[in-house]
């Protein structure tokens, strides 16, 4: 039975590719406010800025909807494309975002739990304000419901509780979200970000398309329960780190030999077969909280990173990257979180 599942897994985890020189970017936000943390935060001023830098330079910003459907059609992304996404409902999305974003007319995507807008937990929009962005347009998605943690079992749960409770609060937001909005497309933004391989596979299985908070481009190879998007808030949010998202693309990754976030020893080993046709192999870095991290090929086309001490920060992550040899100016990038105690 254990065998089974994890050539399910790995199924679930092995594309075979070649590498794409187009990606798209899709970026996170939860605040646009002044009156809110700054680590979730950007100003009204700062959100604008962004918003006018895309304009400026001609980016495409699309809905998610656009995006979603070229990629499930195998369609490469235009490489100039950009996605605008907030998670959790925050009040100030309807009096402070939304007007902005319709002066520039930009779509966007709000991910939401519904249990939080019931219990009115927090500064959030209310059932009327969802839905008259609803109805000016904006695509409203699943946070799963109650906005728990979904990767692994809680302390003393078991896997089938783990499960059903996941599977349950994926479900619960997806009703409510058709039974006030009537929308049907099942996509859904893990909460904290948080997902591991058998989270994968049950999101999957569900039909649903999975979007975690770990940083990356958009590639029509990207795997569809684990889309990467660009936090852009805090510190994230002044131009001179805004601006080189823009101009990264998606590491080609064909097989995720060793990236269960929920798996293996801390400090964690990142292992991946990865097509290196369109970069050296010796510009490849990778970074644990800023810091170097040793890499070691073990293959023409596979590597291993891992850091030299146990991760200790609440959001874990390896960043690798690579410059491009065709496209001036632009790097690969893969993000990796790590769930574990």
């Amino acid at each position: 039975m254990a065998m089974r599942l994890w050539c399910c897994l790995f199924a679930l985890l092995s594309v075979q590719i070649s590498f794409q020189s187009h990606a798209a970017i899709i970026l996170q936000y939860h605040h646009v406010s002044t009156q809110t943390p700054r680590s979730t935060s950007v100003t009204p001023e700062e959100f604008r800025t962004h918003l006018q830098y895309l304009k400026d330079h001609q980016y495409q910003v699309i809905g998610l909807d656009t995006l979603l459907d070229q990629l499930q059609q195998g369609k490469e992304p235009a490489d100039n494309a950009v996605v605008i996404t907030f998670d959790d409902g925050f009040d100030n999305i309807y009096h402070q975002a939304h007007p902005i974003l319709q002066q520039f007319k930009f779509p966007y995507t709000v991910f939401l739990s519904p249990a939080l807008i019931d219990r009115k937990e927090g500064p959030v929009m209310s059932w009327q304000q969802i839905k008259q962005l609803h109805r000016d347009g904006v695509l409203i998605a699943n946070h799963s419901s109650y906005h728990h943690h979904l990767a692994a079992p809680n302390k003393g749960e078991s896997k089938a509780a783990w499960l059903k409770r996941v599977k349950t609060d994926i479900l619960l937001a997806q009703t409510q979200l058709e039974q006030q909005l009537g929308i049907k497309h099942k996509w859904l933004a893990y909460p904290y970000g948080e997902f591991s391989v058998e989270l994968e596979q049950m999101v999957k299985e569900l039909g649903f398309i999975g979007i975690g908070q770990q940083s990356g481009a958009v590639g029509v190879n990207s795997l569809m329960t684990r889309l990467p998007r660009y936090p852009s808030s805090s510190q994230y949010a002044a131009l001179k780190h805004f601006t080189p998202k823009l101009k990264t693309l998606a590491l080609p990754v064909k097989n995720y030999i060793a990236a269960d976030p929920v798996k293996g020893p801390n400090p964690p080993t990142l292992t991946l077969q990865i097509d290196s046709s369109d970069f050296k192999t010796s510009q490849l870095n990778c970074f644990s909280n800023g810091e170097p991290i040793k890499v070691t090929w073990l293959k023409p086309d596979t590597f291993s990173a891992q850091a030299g001490q146990k991760l200790k920060t609440s959001h874990k992550r390896y960043n690798c990257t690579a410059p491009s040899l065709t496209k001036k100016g632009y790097f690969y990038w893969y993000s990796q979180p790590w769930v574990m105690e």
